[in-house]
Protein backbone atom coordinates (compact mmCIF):
# COMPACT_ATOMS: atom_id res chain seq x y z
CA UNK A 1 0.00 0.00 0.00
CA UNK A 2 2.87 1.93 0.84
CA UNK A 3 4.09 2.16 -3.00
CA UNK A 4 0.89 4.02 -3.54
CA UNK A 5 2.45 6.79 -2.16
CA UNK A 6 5.36 7.18 -3.94
CA UNK A 7 6.28 10.15 -6.72
CA UNK A 8 5.97 8.19 -10.21
CA UNK A 9 9.02 9.86 -10.88
CA UNK A 10 10.82 8.46 -8.05
CA UNK A 11 9.59 4.80 -9.37
CA UNK A 12 10.58 4.87 -12.58
CA UNK A 13 13.50 6.60 -14.36
CA UNK A 14 12.12 9.27 -16.90
CA UNK A 15 12.38 8.66 -20.47
CA UNK A 16 15.84 10.16 -21.89
CA UNK A 17 15.03 13.35 -23.95
CA UNK A 18 17.28 15.24 -26.73
CA UNK A 19 17.77 18.33 -24.66
CA UNK A 20 19.35 15.90 -21.81
CA UNK A 21 21.93 14.77 -23.87
CA UNK A 22 22.50 18.23 -24.83
CA UNK A 23 23.15 19.21 -21.23
CA UNK A 24 25.44 16.78 -20.84
CA UNK A 25 27.29 17.86 -23.91
CA UNK A 26 27.17 21.06 -23.33
CA UNK A 27 28.70 20.52 -19.60
CA UNK A 28 31.70 18.92 -21.29
CA UNK A 29 32.27 21.14 -23.94
CA UNK A 30 32.88 23.36 -20.87
CA UNK A 31 35.73 21.17 -19.71
CA UNK A 32 37.21 20.73 -23.02
CA UNK A 33 36.74 24.28 -23.98
CA UNK A 34 38.38 25.44 -21.15
CA UNK A 35 41.33 23.05 -21.77
CA UNK A 36 41.91 23.59 -25.38
CA UNK A 37 44.35 26.62 -25.16
CA UNK A 38 45.32 26.06 -21.58
CA UNK A 39 46.63 22.43 -22.06
CA UNK A 40 49.15 23.20 -24.93
CA UNK A 41 50.44 26.05 -23.05
CA UNK A 42 50.75 24.02 -20.03
CA UNK A 43 52.32 21.46 -21.92
CA UNK A 44 54.74 23.48 -23.72
CA UNK A 45 55.94 25.44 -20.36
CA UNK A 46 56.58 21.71 -18.71
CA UNK A 47 58.61 19.82 -21.42
CA UNK A 48 60.23 22.81 -22.86
CA UNK A 49 60.26 22.31 -26.59
CA UNK A 50 57.83 22.48 -29.48
CA UNK A 51 59.28 18.86 -30.36
CA UNK A 52 58.42 17.46 -26.98
CA UNK A 53 54.92 19.06 -26.79
CA UNK A 54 54.10 17.51 -30.33
CA UNK A 55 55.22 13.81 -29.46
CA UNK A 56 53.00 14.10 -25.79
CA UNK A 57 50.00 14.98 -28.04
CA UNK A 58 50.73 12.06 -30.54
CA UNK A 59 51.33 9.37 -27.55
CA UNK A 60 47.97 10.58 -26.26
CA UNK A 61 46.44 10.46 -29.07
CA UNK A 62 47.89 6.73 -29.81
CA UNK A 63 46.67 5.72 -26.15
CA UNK A 64 43.50 7.08 -26.28
CA UNK A 65 42.52 5.76 -29.38
CA UNK A 66 43.29 2.07 -28.31
CA UNK A 67 41.22 2.98 -24.66
CA UNK A 68 38.45 3.76 -26.51
CA UNK A 69 38.49 0.76 -28.88
CA UNK A 70 38.48 -1.10 -25.23
CA UNK A 71 35.64 0.89 -23.77
CA UNK A 72 32.71 -1.78 -25.32
CA UNK A 73 34.80 -4.77 -23.95
CA UNK A 74 34.96 -3.03 -20.96
CA UNK A 75 31.36 -2.28 -20.62
CA UNK A 76 30.79 -5.90 -21.18
CA UNK A 77 31.85 -6.34 -17.55
CA UNK A 78 31.60 -2.89 -15.89
CA UNK A 79 27.87 -1.41 -15.79
CA UNK A 80 27.71 1.72 -18.89
CA UNK A 81 26.76 3.96 -16.12
CA UNK A 82 30.06 3.30 -14.36
CA UNK A 83 32.21 3.49 -17.24
CA UNK A 84 31.02 7.12 -17.63
CA UNK A 85 31.61 8.19 -13.97
CA UNK A 86 34.91 6.64 -14.69
CA UNK A 87 35.52 9.10 -17.88
CA UNK A 88 34.14 11.84 -15.43
CA UNK A 89 37.05 10.44 -13.13
CA UNK A 90 40.01 10.80 -15.37
CA UNK A 91 39.12 14.50 -16.03
CA UNK A 92 39.61 14.82 -12.60
CA UNK A 93 42.86 13.04 -12.08
CA UNK A 94 44.05 14.84 -14.97
CA UNK A 95 43.13 17.92 -13.83
CA UNK A 96 44.85 17.25 -10.29
CA UNK A 97 47.98 16.08 -12.69
CA UNK A 98 47.93 19.32 -14.66
CA UNK A 99 47.84 21.38 -11.13
CA UNK A 100 50.88 19.54 -10.22
CA UNK A 101 52.78 20.71 -13.45
CA UNK A 102 55.90 18.83 -13.08
CA UNK A 103 57.98 17.63 -16.12
CA UNK A 104 56.28 13.76 -15.67
CA UNK A 105 53.01 15.14 -14.89
CA UNK A 106 51.33 16.96 -17.72
CA UNK A 107 52.15 14.24 -20.27
CA UNK A 108 50.38 12.15 -17.82
CA UNK A 109 47.62 14.83 -17.43
CA UNK A 110 46.75 14.62 -21.22
CA UNK A 111 47.08 11.21 -21.48
CA UNK A 112 44.04 11.02 -18.71
CA UNK A 113 42.48 13.50 -20.38
CA UNK A 114 42.09 11.86 -23.62
CA UNK A 115 41.42 8.56 -22.63
CA UNK A 116 38.65 10.58 -20.50
CA UNK A 117 36.76 12.25 -23.81
CA UNK A 118 37.31 9.20 -25.22
CA UNK A 119 35.06 6.89 -22.53
CA UNK A 120 32.65 9.67 -22.32
CA UNK A 121 31.85 10.30 -25.57
CA UNK A 122 31.81 6.38 -26.54
CA UNK A 123 28.94 6.11 -23.47
CA UNK A 124 27.45 9.14 -24.60
CA UNK A 125 26.97 8.35 -28.43
CA UNK A 126 25.76 4.87 -27.25
CA UNK A 127 22.74 6.37 -25.33
CA UNK A 128 21.89 8.83 -27.97
CA UNK A 129 21.50 5.52 -30.25
CA UNK A 130 19.36 3.86 -27.56
CA UNK A 131 17.34 6.18 -26.60
CA UNK A 132 17.00 8.62 -30.34
CA UNK A 133 14.85 7.40 -32.74
CA UNK A 134 16.69 8.05 -36.74
CA UNK A 135 14.23 10.68 -37.27
CA UNK A 136 15.58 12.87 -34.69
CA UNK A 137 19.25 11.99 -34.73
CA UNK A 138 19.92 15.03 -36.51
CA UNK A 139 17.82 17.78 -34.28
CA UNK A 140 19.93 15.63 -31.50
CA UNK A 141 23.22 16.47 -33.23
CA UNK A 142 21.48 20.14 -33.24
CA UNK A 143 20.54 20.42 -29.79
CA UNK A 144 24.32 19.74 -28.46
CA UNK A 145 25.91 22.37 -30.68
CA UNK A 146 23.77 25.02 -29.53
CA UNK A 147 24.39 23.59 -25.81
CA UNK A 148 28.36 23.52 -26.42
CA UNK A 149 28.31 27.05 -28.44
CA UNK A 150 28.93 29.17 -25.76
CA UNK A 151 31.42 27.18 -23.74
CA UNK A 152 33.53 26.97 -26.78
CA UNK A 153 32.97 30.62 -27.88
CA UNK A 154 34.10 31.46 -24.34
CA UNK A 155 36.07 28.77 -23.20
CA UNK A 156 39.44 28.93 -24.84
CA UNK A 157 39.60 32.62 -24.12
CA UNK A 158 38.94 32.34 -20.93
CA UNK A 159 41.53 29.70 -20.78
CA UNK A 160 44.27 31.62 -21.43
CA UNK A 161 43.01 34.37 -19.39
CA UNK A 162 42.59 32.65 -16.01
CA UNK A 163 45.94 30.93 -16.70
CA UNK A 164 47.75 34.63 -16.58
CA UNK A 165 45.85 35.35 -13.65
CA UNK A 166 47.13 32.14 -11.57
CA UNK A 167 48.71 28.85 -13.66
CA UNK A 168 46.23 26.24 -12.24
CA UNK A 169 43.24 28.36 -12.36
CA UNK A 170 41.51 26.87 -15.34
CA UNK A 171 42.23 23.76 -14.68
CA UNK A 172 40.61 24.14 -11.20
CA UNK A 173 37.77 25.76 -13.14
CA UNK A 174 37.60 22.78 -15.32
CA UNK A 175 37.38 20.23 -12.56
CA UNK A 176 34.35 22.18 -11.34
CA UNK A 177 32.82 21.52 -14.53
CA UNK A 178 33.80 18.14 -14.55
CA UNK A 179 31.90 17.19 -11.30
CA UNK A 180 28.94 19.11 -12.74
CA UNK A 181 29.09 16.96 -15.49
CA UNK A 182 29.41 13.77 -13.18
CA UNK A 183 26.40 15.76 -11.22
CA UNK A 184 24.25 16.09 -14.67
CA UNK A 185 24.41 12.59 -15.28
CA UNK A 186 23.52 11.03 -12.65
CA UNK A 187 20.51 13.32 -11.55
CA UNK A 188 19.41 12.45 -15.71
CA UNK A 189 19.30 9.08 -14.29
CA UNK A 190 20.16 7.10 -17.41
CA UNK A 191 21.40 3.84 -16.09
CA UNK A 192 22.90 1.33 -18.52
CA UNK A 193 21.02 2.31 -21.69
CA UNK A 194 18.64 -0.45 -23.42
CA UNK A 195 20.10 -4.02 -23.58
CA UNK A 196 19.40 -5.46 -26.85
CA UNK A 197 21.04 -8.88 -27.09
CA UNK A 198 22.27 -10.80 -30.18
CA UNK A 199 21.34 -13.65 -31.51
CA UNK A 200 24.98 -14.97 -31.38
CA UNK A 201 27.72 -14.74 -28.27
CA UNK A 202 28.96 -11.60 -27.91
CA UNK A 203 32.19 -10.73 -29.20
CA UNK A 204 34.94 -11.80 -27.22
CA UNK A 205 37.93 -8.38 -27.96
CA UNK A 206 37.70 -5.57 -30.16
CA UNK A 207 39.40 -6.90 -32.96
CA UNK A 208 35.88 -9.16 -33.67
CA UNK A 209 34.18 -5.90 -33.90
CA UNK A 210 36.50 -4.17 -35.85
CA UNK A 211 36.11 -6.79 -38.53
CA UNK A 212 32.42 -6.33 -38.48
CA UNK A 213 33.15 -2.20 -39.05
CA UNK A 214 35.06 -3.12 -41.99
CA UNK A 215 32.39 -5.61 -43.20
CA UNK A 216 30.06 -2.65 -43.85
CA UNK A 217 31.31 0.03 -46.70
CA UNK A 218 28.92 2.62 -45.27
CA UNK A 219 30.29 2.63 -41.73
CA UNK A 220 33.80 3.41 -43.08
CA UNK A 221 32.60 6.07 -45.32
CA UNK A 222 31.05 7.72 -42.12
CA UNK A 223 34.05 7.24 -40.32
CA UNK A 224 36.29 8.56 -42.67
CA UNK A 225 33.89 11.93 -43.14
CA UNK A 226 34.48 11.90 -39.24
CA UNK A 227 37.84 11.93 -39.67
CA UNK A 228 37.97 14.65 -42.38
CA UNK A 229 35.83 16.57 -40.58
CA UNK A 230 38.49 16.97 -37.42
CA UNK A 231 41.33 17.01 -39.70
CA UNK A 232 39.78 20.10 -41.17
CA UNK A 233 39.13 21.78 -37.09
CA UNK A 234 43.01 20.89 -36.33
CA UNK A 235 44.32 22.72 -39.14
CA UNK A 236 42.23 25.41 -38.13
CA UNK A 237 42.91 25.62 -35.04
CA UNK A 238 46.39 25.12 -34.68
CA UNK A 239 48.15 25.89 -37.99
CA UNK A 240 45.84 29.07 -38.62
CA UNK A 241 47.62 30.69 -35.55
CA UNK A 242 50.44 29.64 -37.00
CA UNK A 243 50.38 31.12 -40.06
CA UNK A 244 49.34 34.54 -38.09
CA UNK A 245 52.13 34.91 -36.26
CA UNK A 246 53.99 33.82 -39.50
CA UNK A 247 52.56 36.41 -41.34
CA UNK A 248 52.87 39.41 -38.76
CA UNK A 249 48.84 39.65 -37.57
CA UNK A 250 50.18 38.48 -34.21
CA UNK A 251 49.20 35.75 -32.01
CA UNK A 252 45.41 37.14 -30.97
CA UNK A 253 43.71 36.98 -34.18
CA UNK A 254 44.00 32.92 -34.51
CA UNK A 255 41.84 32.80 -31.01
CA UNK A 256 39.50 35.72 -32.04
CA UNK A 257 38.62 33.45 -35.31
CA UNK A 258 38.51 30.56 -33.01
CA UNK A 259 35.88 31.94 -30.88
CA UNK A 260 33.85 33.28 -33.52
CA UNK A 261 33.56 30.44 -35.38
CA UNK A 262 32.73 28.33 -32.39
CA UNK A 263 29.68 31.17 -32.03
CA UNK A 264 28.53 29.83 -35.27
CA UNK A 265 27.23 26.90 -33.35
CA UNK A 266 24.45 29.34 -31.95
CA UNK A 267 22.91 28.68 -35.41
CA UNK A 268 22.89 24.82 -35.75
CA UNK A 269 18.95 24.89 -35.83
CA UNK A 270 19.08 27.04 -38.67
CA UNK A 271 21.25 25.15 -40.51
CA UNK A 272 19.62 21.82 -39.60
CA UNK A 273 16.60 23.16 -41.03
CA UNK A 274 17.97 24.22 -44.28
CA UNK A 275 19.99 20.76 -44.35
CA UNK A 276 16.49 18.71 -43.58
CA UNK A 277 14.95 20.56 -46.50
CA UNK A 278 17.72 18.79 -48.83
CA UNK A 279 18.78 15.21 -48.30
CA UNK A 280 21.93 14.41 -46.01
CA UNK A 281 23.73 13.43 -48.64
CA UNK A 282 22.98 17.04 -50.48
CA UNK A 283 23.88 18.52 -47.76
CA UNK A 284 26.90 16.85 -46.52
CA UNK A 285 28.38 16.84 -50.29
CA UNK A 286 27.99 20.67 -50.37
CA UNK A 287 29.71 21.30 -47.32
CA UNK A 288 32.40 18.97 -48.08
CA UNK A 289 32.91 20.85 -51.38
CA UNK A 290 32.62 24.50 -50.25
CA UNK A 291 34.93 23.84 -47.60
CA UNK A 292 37.31 22.16 -49.84
CA UNK A 293 38.05 24.73 -52.37
CA UNK A 294 38.05 27.62 -49.41
CA UNK A 295 40.92 25.55 -47.99
CA UNK A 296 42.85 25.82 -51.37
CA UNK A 297 41.55 29.53 -51.78
CA UNK A 298 43.20 29.93 -48.48
CA UNK A 299 46.66 28.78 -49.80
CA UNK A 300 46.27 30.49 -52.85
CA UNK A 301 45.91 33.70 -51.52
CA UNK A 302 48.78 32.78 -49.04
CA UNK A 303 50.50 36.67 -50.00
CA UNK A 304 47.55 38.42 -48.46
CA UNK A 305 47.15 36.77 -45.29
CA UNK A 306 44.07 38.50 -44.06
CA UNK A 307 42.19 37.29 -47.41
CA UNK A 308 43.77 33.87 -45.96
CA UNK A 309 41.91 34.18 -42.49
CA UNK A 310 38.80 35.28 -44.31
CA UNK A 311 38.64 32.59 -46.52
CA UNK A 312 39.97 29.93 -43.53
CA UNK A 313 37.04 31.37 -40.85
CA UNK A 314 34.54 30.66 -44.21
CA UNK A 315 35.21 27.02 -44.23
CA UNK A 316 35.01 27.06 -40.88
CA UNK A 317 31.16 28.19 -41.57
CA UNK A 318 30.91 24.27 -43.19
CA UNK A 319 33.08 22.85 -40.52
CA UNK A 320 29.77 23.60 -38.44
CA UNK A 321 28.05 22.65 -40.72
CA UNK A 322 29.51 18.89 -40.87
CA UNK A 323 29.39 18.76 -37.55
CA UNK A 324 25.21 19.12 -37.41
CA UNK A 325 24.85 16.73 -40.13
CA UNK A 326 28.40 15.07 -41.10
CA UNK A 327 28.14 12.34 -38.45
CA UNK A 328 24.64 10.76 -39.55
CA UNK A 329 25.95 8.70 -42.26
CA UNK A 330 27.22 6.64 -39.26
CA UNK A 331 25.02 7.04 -36.71
CA UNK A 332 21.77 5.77 -39.36
CA UNK A 333 23.79 3.04 -40.14
CA UNK A 334 24.49 1.49 -37.05
CA UNK A 335 22.94 -1.91 -35.84
CA UNK A 336 21.19 -1.72 -32.45
CA UNK A 337 22.69 -4.95 -31.67
CA UNK A 338 26.15 -3.07 -32.08
CA UNK A 339 25.32 0.36 -30.25
CA UNK A 340 28.12 0.45 -27.97
CA UNK A 341 31.01 -1.33 -30.17
CA UNK A 342 30.40 0.84 -33.17
CA UNK A 343 30.20 4.39 -31.00
CA UNK A 344 33.89 3.23 -30.16
CA UNK A 345 35.15 2.94 -33.59
CA UNK A 346 33.48 6.36 -34.26
CA UNK A 347 34.92 7.72 -30.93
CA UNK A 348 38.28 7.05 -33.23
CA UNK A 349 37.85 9.57 -35.50
CA UNK A 350 39.30 12.09 -33.36
CA UNK A 351 42.50 9.83 -32.40
CA UNK A 352 42.85 9.25 -35.76
CA UNK A 353 42.78 12.71 -37.04
CA UNK A 354 44.80 13.90 -34.37
CA UNK A 355 47.61 11.34 -35.58
CA UNK A 356 47.39 11.89 -39.26
CA UNK A 357 46.65 15.73 -39.27
CA UNK A 358 50.29 16.48 -37.61
CA UNK A 359 51.90 13.75 -39.44
CA UNK A 360 50.66 15.27 -42.87
CA UNK A 361 51.74 18.92 -41.87
CA UNK A 362 55.35 17.51 -41.21
CA UNK A 363 55.65 15.66 -44.72
CA UNK A 364 54.08 19.30 -46.22
CA UNK A 365 56.15 21.87 -45.11
CA UNK A 366 59.39 19.27 -46.11
CA UNK A 367 58.57 20.32 -49.49
CA UNK A 368 56.22 23.55 -49.26
CA UNK A 369 55.40 26.63 -46.88
CA UNK A 370 53.09 26.68 -44.05
CA UNK A 371 50.29 27.63 -46.57
CA UNK A 372 51.09 24.14 -48.11
CA UNK A 373 49.04 22.88 -45.58
CA UNK A 374 45.72 24.48 -45.91
CA UNK A 375 46.10 23.37 -49.69
CA UNK A 376 46.29 19.77 -48.50
CA UNK A 377 43.33 19.97 -46.10
CA UNK A 378 41.34 21.16 -49.20
CA UNK A 379 42.35 17.95 -51.73
CA UNK A 380 41.46 15.71 -48.88
CA UNK A 381 37.86 17.36 -48.30
CA UNK A 382 37.19 16.84 -51.93
CA UNK A 383 37.71 13.41 -51.54
CA UNK A 384 35.32 13.29 -49.01
CA UNK A 385 33.18 15.24 -51.53
CA UNK A 386 33.80 12.54 -53.65
CA UNK A 387 33.49 9.76 -51.77
CA UNK A 388 29.85 11.35 -50.04
CA UNK A 389 28.51 11.10 -53.53
CA UNK A 390 28.03 7.45 -53.27
CA UNK A 391 25.35 8.14 -49.87
CA UNK A 392 21.50 7.16 -50.41
CA UNK A 393 19.80 9.98 -51.73
CA UNK A 394 17.24 9.86 -49.64
CA UNK A 395 19.23 9.60 -46.56
CA UNK A 396 17.99 11.39 -43.66
CA UNK A 397 14.88 12.74 -45.81
CA UNK A 398 11.36 12.09 -43.86
CA UNK A 399 9.55 9.09 -44.96
CA UNK A 400 5.95 9.28 -45.71
CA UNK A 401 3.24 7.18 -44.22
CA UNK A 402 3.13 5.08 -46.83
CA UNK A 403 6.74 4.25 -47.43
Amino acid sequence: MANKFIPLHLKHAPTPRVESFALLSGIESAVRGMLVSAMPLAVYDALGSAEATSSAYFVAGIVSMIWGLMVPWATRHIPRRWMYTLGCGLYLVGMGLAIIGTGWALPLALMCLAMATATTFVCLNAYILDYIDRQNLGRSQSMQMVFSAGPWAVGPLLGVWLRSVWAPLPFLVAGGCAIALLVAFWVLRLGNGKQISRSKGPAANPLAYLSRFFAQPRLIAGWLFAVMRSCGWWVYVVYLPIFCIEAGLGDKVGGVALSLSNALLFASPVMLRHARAASVRRTVRFAFGACGLLFIAAALFAPLPWATVAACMAAAVFLVLLDIVGGLPFLMAVKPSERTEMSAVYSSFRDVSGILTPGAAWLVLLVAPLPGIFAASGVGMLVAWAISGRLHPRLGSQRGSAA
